[in-house]
C-alpha cells in the first residue's frame, strides 16, 4: 500500500466527480415535464425511458459499486465459489422476460408507481400490499449502506480522510461530502439524475474492465501465472485449490437459483423498469442486459489477479480498489476509483428513490393521508429519500462493515418472500390474500431466525445466509428455504380458506390490462373493479 495521499488519482476521482455532480442537478432540465409535481415525474422520469436509457438505468441500478468491490473480494477470499453471482445473472433475465413486461403493462394501465400498489389492487389487500412495502424498505436500507462501504473503501486505498485515530469528523468528511452532493441531486432531480449519471458510471467501468483484463495479467506473466498462484493459495489455505469441494456445491446452487428469484424483487429494480415507455422497451432490455453478466465474469476475475500481485489486506473489500493502485499508473487509478465512486452514487439514488415512493404510496397515503394530492406525494416522498440516505449513512459511520454486509445478505432473504404476491399475482387470481400475507410471515420468520443462528469467526449471529437444510441435510441458501415454506404454506392456506369461502377481496386489473402497451386505449385509466377471483 503506498504511503499518504495518491494526488494524482485523487485529482482525476474528484474531477470525475465533479462532473457527474453537474451532470446530477442539470438532469432537472432533461426531458422536462409539464406538471413535474407528480411520482410519475420524480420518481419515475415521467414514464418515458427508451431501450437504451433503460438500459443504463438497470444496469447502473444492478451492477453497483458493491458488485465491482465485493464479486472479485469474494474470489479473492474463497475462490470458484465467489463466481456464484455470474450465474445467477444469467438466470434472472429468462425469467425476468417471463413477468416484467406483465408487470409494466398492468401498472402503465393502472398508474402504479411501487409493486405494492400493484399487490393492493391485485388481491384488495392493504395488509399484504403493506407488507411488501415494509419488506421492501427493509432490503433496501442496508443496500444502500453498502454502497457507502463501496465509496468508503476508494477514499482509504486513496489515503484520503485520516487513520484510525484521526478526528471522526475530519476522518468521515470525504464521505459527508459525496452523500451531502448525492442526497442535494436526488432531491433536485429525481430518477433523471441516476438515468443520466448511468451513460458515465457505465462506461467508465467497461473501459476499467477491458483495461485491467488485459493489462493487469501482461504485468503478472499471463493468466496461466496468474491460476498458479491463485491455486497454490488454496491448496495451501486447505482449500483444495480453486473449485470448492463438492459440500459446497448445493450453498453454490441454492444461492445462485434464490440471488436470481430475488433480484427483481428490490424495489430499486422495478422503479428503474417502470421508468420505461414501452412494454417493448423491457423486453428488448432482458435481452441486452445479459452484456453486464459477460462483465461480471472478467470483473471476478480479478479477484485471482489480486492474489497473483501478492496484494495483502485485512479487509477483503480492499482487495481491488488496492489491485488498481499497485498495478495501474496513478492516472487511470484515479479512472478505476471514479467508476466504483460513480458506481455507488447512481444505485444509491435509485434506491433511496424506490424505498421513498413506498413509503409515500403505501403508508403515508394508505394509512396516514388518503387524500394526499400528488403534489404532496412528491414532496413527502422528496423528504423520506432524505431520511433514507441520513439512515444509510448513520449505519455505515456507526456500525461495522461487517455488519453492513451480513444485513444486506438478510435483506436478500426477506425480499425473496415477496416473490409468490408479486410473480405469482401476475399470472394468476388463484391465491387467497391471506395465505399470501401468512406464507409471507412464515417466510420472514423462518429466515431471520435461521439467519440469526449462524454464525462466523467475526460474529455470533447473522454470520452468513447458508444453513442445513430441513429435510435434505445439505448446507443451502436460507432464503430459498424460506422461499419453499411461503409457498408450501400459500398453497395450503388458499385450498383451505377456498373451501371455506373466506372473502377474497376485490381485483381491481382485467386480463387486458396485462399485455396493454404505451399506445393502447385506456392506458393508465383506473378501471371498474373486474368480478373478485375471475381467472386472469
Amino acid at each position: 500500500m503506498k504511503d499518504g495521499v495518491n494526488g494524482i488519482a485523487l485529482g482525476v476521482f474528484v474531477f470525475f466527480f465533479l462532473a457527474v455532480t453537474a451532470m446530477g442537478f442539470l438532469a432537472a432540465r432533461w426531458r422536462r415535464a409539464e406538471n413535474e409535481h407528480s411520482l410519475d415525474e420524480w420518481g419515475l422520469g415521467g414514464r418515458s425511458f427508451g431501450t437504451w436509457v433503460t438500459w443504463f438505468l438497470l444496469g447502473g441500478d444492478l451492477y453497483t459499486a458493491y458488485t465491482f468491490v465485493a464479486v472479485p473480494a469474494a474470489v479473492y477470499a474463497a475462490g470458484a465459489a465467489g463466481f456464484f453471482a455470474v450465474p445467477y445473472t444469467i438466470l434472472v433475465y429468462p425469467l425476468i422476460f417471463t413477468f416484467l413486461p406483465r408487470l409494466w403493462s398492468v401498472s402503465h394501465r393502472h398508474g402504479y408507481v411501487t409493486t405494492s400498489d400493484f399487490v393492493r389492487g391485485r388481491f384488495g389487500s392493504k395488509g399484504l400490499s403493506l407488507a411488501v412495502a415494509v419488506t421492501g424498505i427493509l432490503a433496501t436500507m442496508p443496500y444502500i449502506a453498502l454502497q457507502l462501504v463501496g465509496i468508503q473503501a476508494v477514499l482509504d486505498v486513496m489515503g484520503i480522510g485520516g487513520g484510525e485515530n484521526t478526528n471522526w469528523f475530519v476522518k468521515d468528511l470525504p464521505l459527508l461530502i459525496a452523500f451531502g452532493v448525492l442526497a442535494a441531486y436526488t432531491y433536485s432531480s429525481g430518477l433523471r439524475a441516476p438515468a443520466l449519471i448511468a451513460f458515465v458510471k457505465d462506461t467508465l467501468i467497461y473501459i476499467v474492465i477491458a483495461v485491467a483484463i488485459i493489462y493487469i495479467p501482461i504485468k503478472l506473466g499471463g493468466f496461466d501465472d496468474v491460476f498458479a498462484k491463485a491455486g497454490e493459495k488454496f491448496a495451501a489455505a486447505g482449500a483444495g485449490g480453486l473449485v470448492p469441494a463438492p459440500a459446497g456445491q448445493w450453498t453454490y446452487a441454492t444461492l445462485a437459483l434464490g440471488s436470481a428469484l430475488a433480484l427483481f424483487m428490490y424495489p430499486h429494480s422495478i422503479t428503474a423498469t417502470l421508468s420505461s415507455g414501452s412494454r417493448e422497451v423491457i423486453r428488448r432490455n432482458t435481452t441486452i442486459l445479459p452484456l453486464y453478466s459477460l462483465m461480471l465474469g472478467l470483473l471476478a476475475l480479478l479477484g485471482f489477479m489480486a492474489i497473483a500481485a501478492g496484494v495483502k489486506v485485512t479487509n477483503g473489500q480492499l482487495a481491488i480498489p488496492q489491485l488498481f493502485e499497485n498495478m495501474f499508473p496513478d492516472w487511470f487509478a484515479g479512472v478505476a476509483f471514479a467508476a466504483i465512486g460513480i458506481g455507488a452514487l447512481v444505485p444509491a439514488a435509485i434506491m433511496s428513490i424506490a424505498a421513498a415512493n413506498l413509503f409515500t404510496r403505501n403508508i403515508y397515503k394508505d394509512f396516514i393521508r388518503p387524500d394526499a394530492t400528488p403534489k404532496e406525494e412528491t414532496r413527502v416522498s422528496k423528504i423520506v429519500s432524505l431520511l433514507v440516505k441520513v439512515g444509510a449513512l448513520v449505519f455505515v459511520l456507526t456500525m461495522d462493515k461487517t455488519v453492513a454486509i451480513n444485513f444486506q445478505l438478510l435483506g436478500g432473504i426477506w425480499i425473496l418472500q415477496t416473490f409468490p404476491a408479486l410473480v405469482g399475482g401476475l399470472f394468476t387470481r388463484w391465491f387467497h390474500r391471506w395465505a399470501l400475507l401468512t406464507g409471507w410471515a412464515v417466510g420472514m420468520v423462518y429466515g431471520t431466525v435461521a439467519a440469526y443462528g449462524v454464525a462466523s469467526p467475526t460474529q455470533a449471529h447473522f454470520g452468513g445466509s447458508s444453513k442445513e437444510i430441513p429435510g435434505i441435510g445439505e448446507i443451502g441458501y436460507i432464503g430459498l428455504t424460506a422461499f419453499v415454506l411461503n409457498v408450501v404454506v400459500t398453497v395450503v392456506l388458499t385450498v383451505v380458506l377456498k373451501a371455506v369461502k373466506a372473502p377474497e377481496g376485490v381485483d381491481q386489473t382485467r386480463p387486458e390490462d396485462y399485455t396493454a402497451d404505451a399506445g393502447d386505449a385506456g392506458v393508465r385509466v383506473e378501471l371498474p373493479p373486474a368480478t373478485a377471483g375471475a381467472p386472469q
